[in-house]
This record gives structure tokens, C-alpha cells and sequence, in this order.
């Protein structure tokens, strides 16, 4: 169970680098990912989303048996062109059919039998708006490394892990299917992006920037800078001095979702290798992808909040009162039991004394002793 939940979870990262690493403010973007399982409890058996510059559209599963729509983009499609999400159900239905069947034959060629197992699909397009050029890519990964890929140029497949030479040599004889691909991910897939783009406008190109603060548990920890409510989620954050972005020293936290649809990510500074002196030097900065504007927040003792409490000074009087009572409490407990001390007899000879409580109230009043 342990290795499938790595693998969940490799499987998240992969979707969350793939998902971010394109869009600058000249390019869009429209991207599938599909995830399939096999052995893997409580998970659905395949997943899918679609996303334009980052934007989910649509997402659906195997549980539930239908496509969700979760952007006003793909709602507004949906009242103009009814059959749309329809296209979508029919592939996420035929997708689930498709990879059920490729995960069995693809046990024995890999020499492996039961266990959990999960494969990714990454497939889409990208449009340059300045050069109109059209990059195609379809991808999978198995068990969270890349397993094989589609070159469109070629119309081949090209196994970067040896598991997949097998499936590259049966794939590469589907000559109806690469030509599929072809079409599509050249002309059908630009085609829909460019319509996306167009109805979407007022989606894709809103940005909501975030409220920033720094943030420390305790005088030795790393300094966080943390921003939160910003959209899209094409986003940056870093560290920089004298104008030069910092990676010694730096963590980079996650990116999350907000309940309202936005988003929040931090990154952190470990101030114990700064000297104090030049914290002024240094500053996090926040930044949209391909968006030349940035939020600054400078390093400063100041600014940092923290619900951290230092330990107070006890004032002397307060330390006093405690002596004095806890030696209190120390005579009145000599008196309930009695308390022995050592007096010189007739003789010149020390002997105990039981003193009791008049010994015991004689030092409270002063010091005075009973005995003569």
C-alpha cells in the first residue's frame, strides 16, 4: 500500500509540473490528463480533466460516470453547443474500457502479476500567437516515471524506459492511429483551443492578485513568504538579493487551493544564515507566469508576524514573594509534623529538641527562639 500511494503521489507532482510549465502571456494551451489504476483501493480506476492555460474545464471519473463542467468557459459552451460535453463523456466512458484492458496485457510484458499499478496520459496542444506555430504532444507515464511518447514529426513512438519497447514496436504497426493523432493533435486539438480561447476570454485573462505577508514561528525559524487569493494559478514566488533570484538557503512550499476558487503557495528563507545586517538586501517576490509586473515584499524585522510568545522576566518581587511563601509552607509543614533541633544540654552536650510549632511560629515572628 505504501508503494501505491508513492506512486499517487508521484503521479500528482507529474500532473502538477506538466500542468504549469507552459503558458507564457504569447502562448495557450489545452491539455488532457488522464490517470488510470489498477489494484489501487479507494481511487477511482481512471481520472480525467481537461484544462485551458491552466484553467480546468472539465472533470470526470470513473465513479461518478459523467463529465463535471467547472469553469463559466466550458458552461457557456455547453448552452451553445449541447453535444460538447457529450464528446467529452463519450471518451472518458471509452478511455476507462480502453486502459482496463491495456493494463492487463501490459502485466505480462513487464514479467509483473497483481499489485497496484497506475498509468498517466498527458496529451494536448499549444498555439504561439505571434508565430502561430502548433506543438502536438501525447505522453504517458508508468508508475511515475515516462514510459512513452508520440513524436508527431515522425508519426513514431520513442520508449525513453525499456519497459515500453515492447509497446512502442505494436504501437508504431497502428498506422490509423498515428494518422489520428496526427489530425488531431495538429488541426482538431488548435482548432478547439482557438474557439476556448475566444469564448473564454473573460476567464482565461482574469488575474486576482494575492495579499503577502512573512511569517515566523519562532526567532529561529525559516522566514515564510506567503501569498494567498491570487488567480490563475500560473504563479511564481522566490527569494531574491541585489536583483539575483536565491536557490541556497530556499524551500519552496506547495501550491494550493482556496475554498473560493484561488489559490496560495509560500516559499521560504532561512534567515539563521543571514546576518541581520542584510536583511535589507533581501526580498521574496511574487510573479504571474509570463507577466512581467511583480509584488515585492522586503525582508524586515518589522513585518514579520508571529504567534510566538517569548518567556517574560519575572520581576524580582514576584521571585521574593515565592521564596518567602514556599519557606512558609515549609514552617507550616515543620509544625504539623514537629520539628527536631539539636541543643546543648546542662552538660555541654548537643541533644535533640523536639521544638514543635512554638519553635516553628518563634521563627515566623522573627527569629526569636524559645529556649533560654
Amino acid at each position: 500500500m505504501k508503494s501505491t500511494m508513492n506512486n499517487i503521489l508521484t503521479l500528482l507532482l507529474a500532473l502538477a509540473v506538466w500542468s504549469v510549465q507552459d503558458t507564457s502571456a504569447d502562448r495557450h494551451s489545452l491539455k488532457y490528463f488522464i490517470t488510470a489504476t489498477s489494484g489501487v483501493k479507494n481511487f477511482p480506476e481512471l481520472v480525467g480533466t481537461a484544462e485551458v492555460d491552466g484553467v480546468r474545464l472539465g472533470y470526470c471519473d470513473s465513479n461518478i460516470q459523467s463529465v463535471k463542467i467547472t469553469q463559466g468557459l466550458s458552461q457557456q459552451l455547453a448552452r451553445e453547443f449541447p453535444k460538447h460535453p457529450d464528446w467529452y463523456k463519450y471518451w472518458c466512458l471509452y478511455y476507462q474500457l480502453v486502459y482496463r484492458e491495456f493494463l492487463k496485457d501490459l502485466s505480462p510484458r513487464l514479467n509483473q502479476s497483481g499489485g497496484s499499478h497506475v498509468f498517466q496520459r498527458m496529451s494536448g496542444c499549444e498555439i504561439d500567437d505571434e508565430s502561430g506555430e502548433v506543438v502536438g504532444y501525447n505522453q504517458f507515464g508508468f508508475d511515475g516515471e515516462d514510459f512513452i511518447v508520440l513524436d508527431l514529426e515522425t508519426l513514431t513512438w520513442t520508449a525513453p524506459s525499456p519497459q515500453a519497447f515492447t509497446t512502442k514496436l505494436i504501437w508504431d504497426r497502428e498506422q490509423e492511429r498515428l494518422e489520428y493523432n496526427r489530425d488531431y493533435y495538429k488541426v482538431t486539438c488548435p482548432e478547439w483551443l482557438k474557439m476556448y480561447v475566444d469564448y473564454g476570454k473573460s476567464v482565461l485573462q482574469k488575474k486576482e492578485l494575492p495579499s503577502m505577508a512573512l511569517l515566523q514561528k519562532t526567532p529561529t525559524s525559516m522566514v515564510c513568504c506567503h501569498a494567498t487569493g491570487f488567480y490563475p494559478r500560473l504563479a511564481m514566488m522566490f527569494w531574491r538579493r541585489g536583483g539575483e533570484e536565491l536557490h541556497e538557503h530556499i524551500e519552496h512550499g506547495e501550491l494550493l487551493p482556496n475554498h473560493d476558487g484561488t489559490f496560495q503557495m509560500s516559499v521560504n528563507l532561512n534567515v539563521s544564515a543571514v546576518p541581520l545586517a542584510e536583511w535589507p538586501d533581501y526580498e521574496c517576490v511574487f510573479q504571474f507566469g509570463g507577466v512581467k509586473e511583480q509584488l515585492v515584499i522586503k525582508l524586515d524585522q518589522d513585518a514579520i508576524q508571529s504567534n510566538w510568545i517569548p518567556p517574560q522576566k519575572v520581576p524580582a518581587a514576584v521571585v521574593i514573594g515565592g521564596v518567602v511563601g514556599l519557606l512558609l509552607s515549609l514552617l507550616a509543614a515543620a509544625a504539623a509534623v514537629g520539628c527536631y533541633i539539636r541543643k546543648r544540654n546542662a552538660n555541654g552536650e548537643f541533644q535533640a529538641v523536639d521544638a514543635g510549632p512554638e519553635f516553628a511560629q518563634s521563627h515566623v515572628d522573627g527569629g526569636r527562639t524559645p529556649f533560654k
